[in-house]
């Protein structure tokens, strides 16, 4: 036998079999190519972890290694058009805003059958080359006709429509005889019909609702651009309306105790309920005894039923300030899966016990039938404990409550999770659909009350998964790839704030960076861009940790009726912990790869539709000030112009880069300025600027704006090109402008 190799491949000989093979290796691949064995693996493991930290490799999900950019195993694709050749090409979804995107050909099947523009489908990768991909269809996710929505304007041929999606590049002509009675200024839903290689593209209008300036619209627009489901089957119905509360049978009598949910004011789903006291065991002083009672989804949608089918299609609910397009029927969402007070409800339960710093000694889950003791809100809990009135707050309940919050938050503090701090905009509406105001939405300690509960509870999750041995959906959140931790480090540099480059980052290394900014005019810039360097939280069944938390098992268990990741998690410990026959298959096992995938989109789904319509929202609001001067700073530089956040609203501007003074403009992506080369006018990222109003699209969400007043004028002028962005010329039209003092 051949004695085992003496030292470990060097980076160059793992980087090349990497690079040769089609898919994403495992460690395990890697050893036993090079006859690693014995203590040499954990060697390996190591220099592997070195590797990805500095940059040379992937590490992905599943602990797997390959090239850095390289696409994930299963991906869901969009077919975007053929090649001269017929084949047909696709690009990653969630992956659209990449420079570069590597080319992929989708090759179909009869079980797939042909794909066109528009098309989605969860495929499997490999990759042939630096940049190409030839992708195998697993299943088809989205509809075959292309569609689009966009406002209707009438036109002696029949009319024209402009697109909602701001990166539409060209409108789209409508034969007359297929307007279907729409006016201008309606919005409209569109089919696109094939078409020559010359010409606007043709459609017909299928749809149409209210103008597309109506607030109404704007969550209907999202809805549309997303493909979100947004009707629910007959049969999806029919089960829901068919459902009964249940009995106690079995499960355990929790209804003597005192739970309480605590929601925002206009919640109308409540699916967890919290309750604490002190534990009188003297073997732990100071310590806290917890129960977190979740709503029992998995007892009324059952593995395969028509509720479970499209509560998987459509991943997650999507919230919008008029509406919420829910996961489940709101025979369940908002009837028998709501915790309301006074009424009996099925739950899953988890008692966990916490010592005096919050650390957890012990948990156990159970299956019972509760009764919440009332319906509380963020802002009458914090009154509450503030002093204020108590009207409708059980006697006794709020003190050990927020007792075991000051311990759990003692434990995040000690374990060092990020804490990044952006105000979230809120939207508020008449009942006519009417914007009355915009603002910041509160947050209070007892919003982070909940969400310490909630952490803990699905922390229980995980490890009891792993304990029983069952398939898990964990949420992982992988630590930020190295070129983006390098390009805050720059950005950082210019603001005068040490960040070394090439350390080994934690939590608390950007937790450091924040304090430093706390209360200073750049706080909530930087705040942002160590939230843009984070990597995206995802769902899979392979565990890789919660950076962010600074959690090594995490897993969704809070929230079933609006996340199916957290349904999957309940029917796992449904069937580990033997509480029914309601739990997971057995064939639902080996699915959890390609469930994570989807889920994960459907949830980017929702934050884009969530993020556009609070875009749509904003841009109505300022639609009538246009031509007003305000003030912002500088959030984003692109190779195209500059992006200003306003200080009043929240809502980013784009400026143009012929807006800017003429010139040749370079980009630098390094240091996130754009350079004027003749007269050497500098906008940078954190620049404080005043700008003015130009327009404000509601339909698209676009706002427009022109800098009055900031930015920074060299004291020579830049010659040459600058190395690392792209000439840009700006043409003045005739207009005289100095962004250093007011037009």
């Amino acid at each position: 036998m051949a004695p085992p190799p003496t030292q470990l491949p060097t980076r160059e000989q793992i980087l090349a079999f990497v690079n040769d093979s089609p898919t994403p290796v495992g460690r395990r691949e890697i050893a036993r190519a090079f006859d690693i064995k014995g203590p040499m693996r954990s060697e390996l493991r190591g220099l592997l972890k070195e590797m990805a930290e500095a940059g040379d490799l992937d590490l992905g999900n599943r602990r797997k290694v390959a090239p850095v950019g390289t696409l994930p195993e299963v991906a869901v694709l969009e077919v975007s058009g053929t090649d001269p050749d017929g084949e047909v090409l696709a690009r990653a979804v969630g992956r659209e805003a990449e420079d570069n995107p590597p080319r992929i050909h989708i090759i179909a099947d009869r079980r797939s059958g042909p794909m066109g523009t528009g098309d989605r489908a969860l495929c499997r990768l490999e990759r042939r080359g630096e940049a190409f991909y030839i992708a195998r269809v697993i299943r088809r996710v989205g509809r075959a006709t292309p569609r689009t929505l966009g406002v209707f304007e009438k036109a002696v041929d029949g009319g024209r429509v402009h697109p909602t999606d701001k990166k539409a590049r060209s409108e789209i002509r409508i034969p007359k005889g297929d307007e279907k009675d729409a006016k201008t200024g309606d919005l409209v839903t569109v089919e696109i019909m094939p078409k020559g290689r010359l010409g606007l593209p043709v459609g017909r209008v299928i749809e149409r609702f209210a103008g597309a300036a109506d607030p109404r619209s704007f969550s209907r627009i999202a809805i549309h651009e997303q493909d979100i489901p947004d009707v629910f089957p007959d049969a999806a119905i029919a089960l829901a309306e068919q459902a009964k509360p249940v009995k106690l049978g079995t499960r355990t009598d929790l209804r003597a105790i005192p739970l309480v949910t605590i929601d925002g004011i206009d919640a109308r789903d409540f699916d967890d309920a919290v309750f604490a006291e002190i534990d009188e065991d003297q073997a732990n002083p100071g310590g806290f005894r917890l129960l977190v009672a979740i709503a029992d989804v998995a007892h009324y949608v059952r593995p395969g039923d028509p509720l479970d089918r499209e509560a998987l299609k459509r991943g997650n609910s999507v919230y919008f300030p008029d509406q919420v397009v829910p996961m489940l029927p709101e025979a369940l969402s908002n009837g028998l899966c709501s915790l309301r007070p006074d009424v009996e409800r099925a739950c899953m339960a988890v008692e966990i016990v916490i010592d005096a710093e919050g650390n957890k000694r012990e948990h156990r889950f159970m299956r019972g039938l509760m009764r919440s003791a009332a319906r509380l809100t963020y802002r009458q809990v914090q009154q509450a404990r503030d002093g204020g009135s108590t009207e409708g707050v059980p006697d006794g309940v709020l003190e050990p409550l927020y007792g075991a919050f000051e311990a759990l938050r003692m434990a995040r503090r000690e374990r060092g999770a990020l804490d990044i701090e952006l105000p979230e905009k809120q939207v508020i509406l008449d009942d006519a659909g009417n914007i009355t105001e915009i603002g910041i939405r509160e947050r209070l300690d007892a919003h982070m009350l909940i969400e310490e509960f909630m952490v803990l509870a699905n922390v229980c999750a995980a490890e009891t998964l792993e304990d029983r041995r069952q398939p898990c959906m964990y949420r992982i959140h992988e630590s930020p790839a190295p070129e983006k931790v390098e390009a805050l480090a720059e950005v950082l540099d210019g603001l005068g704030i040490a960040f070394a480059k090439g350390q080994v980052v934690r939590p608390k290394t950007f937790n450091g960076v924040l304090a430093k900014v706390k209360g200073e005019p750049h706080e909530r810039m930087v705040n942002e861009m160590v939230l843009r360097s984070q990597s995206q939280a995802v769902y899979s069944p392979e565990n890789a940790g919660h950076f962010g938390l600074a959690l090594t098992k995490y897993a969704h268990f809070t929230s079933p009726i609006r996340r199916y990741s957290d349904l999957l998690v309940h029917r796992a410990l449904i069937r580990g912990l033997k509480f029914g026959d309601d739990g997971l298959r057995p064939e639902d096992d080996g699915e959890f790869q390609e469930w994570g995938v989807h889920i994960s989109t459907t949830e980017r789904r929702a934050a884009v539709a969530e993020r556009t319509t609070m875009d749509r929202y904003l841009a109505r609001h300022l639609a009538d000030r246009v031509g007003g001067i305000f003030a912002g700073r500088i959030n984003g530089v692109t190779k195209f112009g500059v992006f200003v956040t306003l200080d009043e609203t929240g809502a980013d501007g784009l400026v143009p880069i012929r807006s800017l003074p003429d010139d040749y403009y370079d980009h630098d992506n390094i240091h996130h300025t754009l350079t004027g080369r003749s007269h050497g006018w500098v906008f940078r990222l954190g620049d404080r600027v005043e700008v003015r109003l130009v327009g404000a699209d509601p339909a698209s969400g676009g706002i427009v704006v022109e800098i009055v007043s900031g930015g920074e004028q060299g004291s020579s002028p830049r010659r040459g090109r600058k190395p690392g962005g792209p000439k840009h010329r700006q043409q003045a039209r005739g207009r005289k402008h100095k962004p250093g003092g007011r037009r």
